[in-house]
């Protein structure tokens, strides 16, 4: 089992995303927020079951995709780097996950 690093990129964007969801449902901001959550702890066991983002094809990163987000992630060291959280409608950026 592999350690699970939020980084703050990440933690900040799945909160604003459950604060404008949470201005119509506030359940359904919780129960995105606990999904999300219990995604990522499944990485430390299973880090692979994640897709490489469509927009970059040769990152070392991957993504889970669970409705409206995108999780974005990557193994570092023995270690799992959730790296950034956004809605699925947006594009993509290497910067926002740290990469050039």
């Amino acid at each position: 089992m592999v350690e699970i690093i939020w980084t703050d990129p990440a933690l900040q964007e799945l909160d604003a995303i459950a604060e404008y969801i949470s201005l119509g449902n506030p359940a359904a901001a919780s129960a995105l927020v606990d999904q999300v959550f219990k995604r990522a702890e499944r990485l430390a066991d299973f880090p692979q079951p994640g897709r490489c983002p469509p927009e970059l094809p040769n990152s070392v990163c991957r993504e889970l995709v669970i409705p409206p987000c995108r999780i974005f992630y990557r193994e570092n060291m023995g270690r799992i780097l959730v790296l950034y959280v956004m809605r699925e409608e947006r594009q993509l950026r290497a910067h926002m996950l740290g990469l050039k």
